[in-house]
């Protein structure tokens, strides 16, 4: 059983989480999701979406995958170094970290894709890739997989993401089962990316 810790923060872009959260949480018996925050509490995506979350210090599970989203939110946190901080003791800990659009920006203002292939959100590029200049930024990209690390284009890719990791882990064949099961066209290849524009 692996634990995902979902590191939310108000603001958050709400498919952007809850996109993967749904194909994860098709597979029950191999993962569990835990939602955290800062200091725990509610919080609240951009589209009003509350949710209770419980503190990074005090979580139930330890982190096996890290899944950061992305959304306005991460405009200021990039100069949060306490939340920064934080991220990079749940990154390093972490066998994986999942990011979706501009989360990238986090782990990348953070350090820890220094030296890393990553992407992001084309809509918001020059400001997630102006957050690192150590960081070998791959525009176009559907997602992209480099080490431990996934990162994802804008919004819906991370479902596609998180279908592409669940076939890096348990096979084509359940990534496909999962899409099947929640009415989803995976796109399944990484590197077909109809949102890039040149």
């Amino acid at each position: 059983m692996h634990t995902i810790t979902a590191l939310v923060f108000d603001d958050f872009e709400t498919l952007d989480l809850f996109g993967p959260v749904e194909m994860f949480g098709s597979l029950p018996e191999h993962y569990r999701i835990q939602f955290a925050s800062m200091v725990g509490g509610v919080i609240h995506s951009k589209h009003g979406v509350a949710m209770q979350t419980t503190a990074t210090a005090a979580l139930a599970y330890e982190t096996n995958i890290v899944l950061v989203p992305g959304g306005f939110g991460t405009r200021q946190l990039v100069y949060d170094l306490s939340f920064l901080q934080t991220l990079t003791i749940l990154a390093d800990q972490a066998d994986w970290v999942l990011s979706v659009c501009t989360g990238s920006a986090l782990l990348a203002k953070s350090g820890v894709l220094d030296g890393n292939q990553a992407t992001s959100n084309k809509l918001a590029w020059q400001w997630v890739v102006s957050q690192s200049n150590q960081v070998d930024w791959v525009k176009q990209a559907r997602w992209v997989v480099d080490g431990k690390f996934y990162t994802s284009s804008g919004v819906s890719a991370g479902m596609d993401m998180a279908l592409g990791f669940i076939a890096d882990r348990h096979g084509v064949d359940t990534a496909h089962q999962v899409a099947q099961h929640t009415e989803f066209r995976w796109q399944k290849n990484s590197h077909i990316d109809d949102f890039y524009r040149p």
